[in-house]
């Protein structure tokens, strides 16, 4: 008879998981994804250097951990803004800001994705860029924006928040909150008019962006 694990064993599988990758992420967030080496990443989870090949036989296997759940938080955040969104381009307008602000917040893992993270890196940004593809192309559909390149224009777009976000800010001290509010906003409001949304508009979309709900 095959052995199954029980519910509650998956569970405790599944924490552990979650666990190294958390702790993997954090080093990277710090230090850049060179920091995500095994013997680290089991100190800062509190456990075995062991426990972490039982899960991840080796460091690339970790980093590609680390890259998946970084993608799948931008991703998110990006589905989220739009969902809570009313229509197409206020859906566009949220999911830049979400990003902007993911991008902000995460901003030397960000770097690390942008200039060590190699092949996994490309796969990353082609799957944000084609989260952002989709809106323009819904965008353009209703008529908000003009017929464009949707796949170029969304590379494009995702590439120069990431590198107007990141690059100037990356370096210590942390900026405080105003000035970090008044990047995100800024480069939002150059993507929309980037797409094509006229000045005027591309800001009230942005002040409602970053209106807090309710």
């Amino acid at each position: 008879m095959a052995y199954r694990r029980t519910e509650r064993e998956s569970a405790r599988l599944a924490a552990r998981h979650d666990a190294i990758v958390a702790a993997a992420r954090g080093l990277a967030g710090e230090s850049g994804l060179a920091a995500v080496q095994i013997a680290a990443v089991a100190e800062r989870a509190g456990i075995a250097a062991g426990t972490v090949y039982r899960y991840f036989p080796s460091k690339e296997d970790l980093v590609a951990a680390v890259i998946k759940d970084t993608v799948d938080r931008q991703v998110g955040t990006i589905r989220n803004a739009m969902a809570a969104s009313p229509g197409a381009l206020s859906g566009l307008a949220a999911a830049l800001m979400g990003f902007a602000t993911e991008t902000l917040r995460t901003r030397r893992l960000a770097f690390a994705l942008l200039a060590e993270a190699g092949e996994e890196g490309d796969a990353a940004r082609r799957r944000i860029g084609s989260e952002f593809e989709t809106l323009i192309r819904a965008a353009v559909a209703a008529g908000h924006l003009p017929v464009q390149p949707s796949a170029a224009s969304a590379s494009a777009v995702r590439g120069a928040m990431v590198e107007g976000l990141v690059g100037p800010l990356v370096a210590p001290p942390r900026p405080g909150a105003d000035t970090e509010r008044a990047a995100i906003l800024e480069m939002t409001l150059f993507a929309l008019r980037a797409l094509g949304v006229a000045d005027k508009r591309a800001r009230g979309l942005v002040l409602t962006a970053a209106r807090p709900p309710g």
